[in-house]
């Protein structure tokens, strides 16, 4: 008889996790509680409009590239289309009055910077081999087995990103420049790693990718490769408990009385939501109160925009705007102030698209500022809650025309989230925009391990340690490296590029 593992959540944790189990004999269930799969993956339509939630592109998806062969061995990469995002400059800074570009390729990186900056080409390059060393280092990072370089991991998960560029860079706006995309995974001064910085900018930097129509293609085509071997997905199912014995899970039960035994259960969502469902002695008072004072990253105020037809270019690269004088620190801001900072995207809704039909501009936004709506729902937060939104959305779109003039009357008609909007739809904790902080400040203590004390509960998802497609993948490979081995994963990973 099959084991029986029984997965909390349907976002990308916990899909991925799924698969792999079942094609490795397990029967896997996977309970979301909400009516769509896909956490962060999800997209929503009003109209004729599609926007992203949560994963608006992707990187290292060209052939042989770490993640192009991850998804082959999830079997989902043939049923997505891509479209490659400008290799001239997939990412671009606005700062100071000026653009810069980040180029595709090692070469064309520094190329680009160093006609801006001729003199630091030197420093670039010492630059870049730091990102590549620290980035291939890593045997999960670069998918090869055996070829952790610990010293240099252990040192750069020390070592905040501003502190490693200010003895690498003398040039402060080159520096600035390069952490202009640090909305992606909400870098903050000081306690960011720059072992995080490492691993996104090599991961970017080798290829970059919207998926077409939308990051909910890949969660149905993780939902189907599930089924293919047999698993399981039930939709509006809420985990309320998973119950235990004196030494393991026995399984776990929904808000409305349904039971599902499990040999293993794995949990995507937040830790403190697992640890909510957890009635046992057999999780210490002290880990409780540890994963109770988790910090996490900020959340975002999105703006969704429907464009009139055939009016607003296709936009194949990110913008990062910002109104002063570095991205470091958009996080602390004044009711003056807002917004500092601010991404703008384009959906991309066919192959090659010439104009663009949604966009999306997103700024953080502290759930803090949302204290008085905290115990209301979605649809039923009231005129003040919409009346925020709509001011919020006004100082917004004004700061993005300083860079895009007259865009405002290109847009047809314009939407709003906030993190109580995330929190509320995804399960993330206090809606933040990447789940907990990776803050070297606190040392041990910022990271969760994807064991816990109970022997047959495991923890994944972008809450444990790392986030992003490419981290959760990751983070997927650990939790299902501690039931089946990780040379057997590997191995498994070899055979599916071969």
């Amino acid at each position: 008889m099959k084991k029986q593992c029984v997965i909390i959540g349907s976002g990308l944790g916990g899909l991925s996790c799924g698969i792999i189990l079942a094609k490795n004999g397990y029967q896997v269930t996977v309970l979301e509680q909400e009516r769509q799969i896909g956490g962060c993956l999800q997209c929503f339509r009003r109209g004729e409009a599609k926007f992203e939630t949560g994963m608006h592109f992707i990187g290292s998806c060209d052939p042989g590239q770490v993640l192009d062969r991850l998804l082959r061995y999830l079997e989902v990469r043939d049923s997505l289309t891509l479209n490659r995002l400008d290799p001239s400059g997939y990412d671009i800074i606005s700062l100071r009055g000026e653009r810069f570009r980040f180029a595709q390729s090692r070469e064309a990186f520094i190329e680009t910077l160093a006609q801006r900056f001729p003199h630091e080409r030197s420093q670039l390059n010492a630059y870049f081999d730091l990102v590549e060393r620290i980035a291939h280092a890593s045997t999960l990072h670069a998918l090869q087995e055996g070829g952790t370089d610990l010293a240099i991991n252990t040192e750069y998960q020390q070592r905040s990103i501003n502190e490693v560029l200010e003895g690498l860079i003398r040039d402060p706006l080159l520096r600035d420049v390069l952490v202009g995309n640090l909305p992606i995974y909400a870098a903050e001064r000081d306690r960011t790693p720059f072992a995080t910085h490492a691993f996104i900018t090599d991961f970017y930097n080798q290829s970059a990718f919207r998926i077409v129509g939308g990051s909910d293609r890949l969660s149905e085509a993780l939902a189907q490769t599930l089924s293919r071997y047999g698993g399981q997905i039930f939709t509006r199912q809420k985990v309320s408990k998973i119950l235990c014995d004196s030494t393991r899970a026995q399984a776990v039960e929904t808000t409305d009385g349904n039971r599902y035994p499990a040999d293993i259960v794995i949990s995507s969502v937040h830790p403190k939501r697992t640890l909510d469902m957890l009635d046992t002695d057999l999780i210490r008072p002290a880990f409780r109160r540890r994963i109770q004072t988790l910090r996490n990253t900020i959340g975002g105020f999105s703006l969704y925009l429907h464009f009139k037809k055939e009016s607003v270019p296709y936009q194949n690269y990110n913008f990062y705007g910002y109104q002063g004088d570095s991205p470091w620190g958009c996080e602390h801001y004044t009711e003056a102030e807002w917004p500092k900072g601010y991404l703008y995207m384009h959906m991309c809704s066919e192959p090659n698209p010439r104009y663009a039909q949604d966009g999306i501009v997103i700024s953080y936004l502290s759930i803090h500022d949302l204290e008085p709506w905290f115990h209301t729902t979605v649809g039923h937060r009231g005129e003040t809650y919409e009346a925020f939104k709509q001011q919020k959305a006004e100082q917004l779109l004004s700061c993005v025309e300083r860079d895009f003039p007259g865009l405002r009357q290109h847009i047809e008609r314009y939407y709003t989230s906030t993190p109580l909007t995330y929190r509320d739809y995804t399960g993330t904790d206090e809606g933040s925009m990447y789940g907990v902080v990776h803050d070297i400040q606190a040392g041990l203590g910022s990271r969760v391990s994807h064991r816990t004390r109970i022997p047959n509960l495991l923890l994944t998802g972008q809450n444990i340690n790392s986030h992003g497609i490419l981290g959760v993948l990751v983070g997927t490979l650990i939790t299902c490296g501690e039931i089946l081995g990780s040379t057997r994963i590997f191995q498994q990973i070899q055979q599916a590029n071969s």
